[in-house]
């Protein structure tokens, strides 16, 4: 074991969806370790200093409520002061929940911007939406513009559609708004249209992927091809290794060691990051998808040290820091100042 321990190393995780279990499971709790894999108790366990919290829906009438019932929450556990979670708005917040003994700061983040806006309502009234998550949350570090399904501004990561007009008006409206742009969840074409609309009207506007492997190792849309992985390197973002057993390997859980290295020798050395996806999944329809986590990777608490522990005598401690939590804080550090 190297001296400096890196099963002590700070976490970032730029993404989970506790905010829907709390606002959607009757009796869910934010100290449930049985029901959720990013627990408080598990994100204090392990070393977790800032957490992503995505107000998720689907593409579906009702999603801009339901939406905004997770940004209620979120503001509900900003202000709880018996809980550890501290709202994350500027850099300093971010420098001191990374200081921080026992508390686990917290931003804001959209997953799938149906969320703000609905397929029949005006996109105008669709921005005031948005406005208000900001404004309510302090601060939305990315927006994913899709979940798995098509919607009005491009293709989920299910589909083969593209960038639409709506889906261009929204970029324009973002640059410069030190927001970034979740790949995480976009078709490829999507994807594209994304870059290539931000390169023609030279918008600045960040560029991650939130929550995704590489497909090279697992072949799954949700994972990255080759040339994204090389666009997010280029424009200096994040690519925030995932949890979820469908998009890491089905059946061997080794793979996720993989991922990180195949990263690694794409030239991702300051673009990875964790982006764990940890979600409540006891109702979920389709048996098929369980155990949606391999027993090493099941709960924060334990999955990100094993993880550090499992690389540490192949990669050194700067990386093992780099991938734990200092490539994220870069990023955000950057785009905030």
């Amino acid at each position: 074991m190297h001296p400096s321990k890196p099963n002590r190393l700070p976490i970032i995780d730029m993404h989970c969806d506790l905010l829907v279990y709390l606002t959607d499971v009757p009796g869910s709790a934010p100290e449930k370790t049985e029901e959720i894999g990013c627990s408080l108790p598990a994100l204090t366990e392990g070393n977790v200093k800032l957490q992503v919290m995505a107000l998720y829906c689907a593409s579906a009438p009702g999603s801009s409520n339901y939406a905004a019932l997770q940004r209620d929450m979120f503001q509900q556990l900003a202000e709880d002061e018996n809980n550890c979670l501290t709202a994350v708005t500027d850099l300093d917040g971010l420098h001191q929940a990374l200081q921080s003994e026992n508390g686990v700061g917290m931003v804001a983040a959209i997953e799938n911007a149906a969320g703000f806006c609905e397929a029949d309502e005006p996109l105008e009234d669709g921005f005031k939406k948005l406005e208000k998550i900001i404004t309510a949350c302090g601060r939305v570090l990315y927006i994913s513009f899709t979940h798995h399904t098509p919607n009005r501004f491009g293709g989920g990561n299910m589909s083969h559609l593209g960038i639409t007009r709506d889906g261009k008006m929204l970029l324009d409206y973002l640059h410069g708004r030190r927001i970034a742009v979740d790949l995480s969840h976009t078709s490829d074409a999507l994807a594209h249209g994304i870059l290539t609309h931000i390169d023609r009207e030279r918008l600045d506007i960040p560029v991650i992927a939130s929550h995704s492997n590489f497909r090279p190792v697992w072949e799954h849309n949700r994972n990255l091809p080759d040339e994204l992985t090389q666009e997010i390197i280029h424009r200096r973002g994040l690519i925030g290794v995932n949890f979820v057993r469908a998009f890491v390997h089905t059946d061997d859980p080794e793979a996720l060691l993989h991922h990180i290295r195949y990263g690694l020798s794409q030239g991702a050395q300051e673009a990875l990051c964790f982006g764990a996806d940890y979600f409540y999944f006891a109702d979920f329809p389709d048996s098929s998808r369980f155990p949606f986590y391999h027993k090493a990777h099941e709960q924060a608490g334990t999955s990100y040290h094993y993880i550090l522990q499992r690389l540490q005598e192949e990669l050194p401690q700067e990386q093992l820091a780099r991938l734990s939590y200092q490539n994220a804080q870069r990023f955000i550090e950057r785009i905030w100042s």
